[in-house]
């Protein structure tokens, strides 16, 4: 089901942007890479672009400004959840562990939301919806398709993010390296643990695009000056992957899912 029509249930993957130093060149890369459509935004609204695949949104890019004495953030991808009541989800983060980086603020009339860290050091985001529901295209070439957590303790980042968004931690039969979180008896996205990622490689939520051809789209990153993490594998009963970084850094992965995307 490519297309969302209808408002996502709390607790599941709703939306995704990425923070990066030269906001224009980065719309250059994934307009050329995955074919999306985004402008720098108004000055007023911090310049924030949505991207649009098929004219509906898929992702949004922003510069990655610095505020008062600290450093700009690095360049990376956040993931952000739905959820029913953004103020009550960001006192559940402080209850249980998580540290909120930016509280709950109004964006306009599209939506409230908050950025956190929890307990591991993974940041996300939550999103009330109001006008704006989140990505409308998903599972498809250029679209967001999964939403996996590293962490360094995933039992305990499942007991967190069951109490914070309510989702139901458990074995996924299919993928036994992964903790699937599941809203209403569907899976959602994955926690898996971080032995398997390069020293120093900090908790997070990774984004996993949808694509026709992974290893036509790791030579596309390549060529645009990104670089590959890991390169394209198959995986059993998902299809064929790999982990790229784009030209400011970056880290995202692509999957050509078994089937089609």
């Amino acid at each position: 089901m490519p297309e969302v029509t209808g408002p996502y249930e709390p607790g599941t993957p709703c939306w995704i942007d990425l923070m990066v130093p030269d906001q224009q060149a980065g719309l250059d890369f994934y307009r050329d890479l995955f074919g999306w459509q985004g402008e720098v935004g108004p000055e007023e609204y911090g310049g924030y672009s949505v991207c649009t695949q098929k004219g509906k949104p898929v992702a949004g890019l922003m510069k990655a400004m610095a505020m008062d004495d600290q450093p700009a953030p690095p360049t990376a991808w956040t993931t952000y959840f739905s959820v029913a009541d953004a103020d009550a989800t960001e006192a559940a983060v402080k209850a249980n562990g998580g540290t909120v980086i930016m509280p709950t603020t109004d964006v306009m009339t599209l939506g409230r939301m908050f950025v956190a860290v929890d307990p591991y050091g993974a940041v996300f985001g939550a999103w009330q919806p109001r006008d704006f529901k989140g990505a409308e295209i998903v599972n498809e070439h250029g679209a967001l398709v999964w939403n996996q957590l590293h962490s360094p303790d995933p039992d305990g980042a499942g007991d967190f993010y069951s109490a914070v968004l309510g989702l139901t931690a458990g074995p996924m039969p299919e993928m036994p390296e992964f903790t699937g979180f599941q809203v209403k008896g569907h899976t959602v996205g994955g926690v898996m643990g971080m032995d398997n990622l390069p020293d120093g490689t900090p908790p997070h939520w990774m984004v996993n695009f949808a694509v026709d051809d992974t290893d036509s789209i790791v030579d596309a990153v390549v060529r645009a000056g990104g670089s590959v993490l890991t390169p394209p594998f198959d995986m059993e009963k998902i299809g064929r992957m790999a982990v790229v970084q784009d030209p400011q850094g970056g880290v995202f992965s692509v999957v050509a899912m078994e089937g089609g995307s």
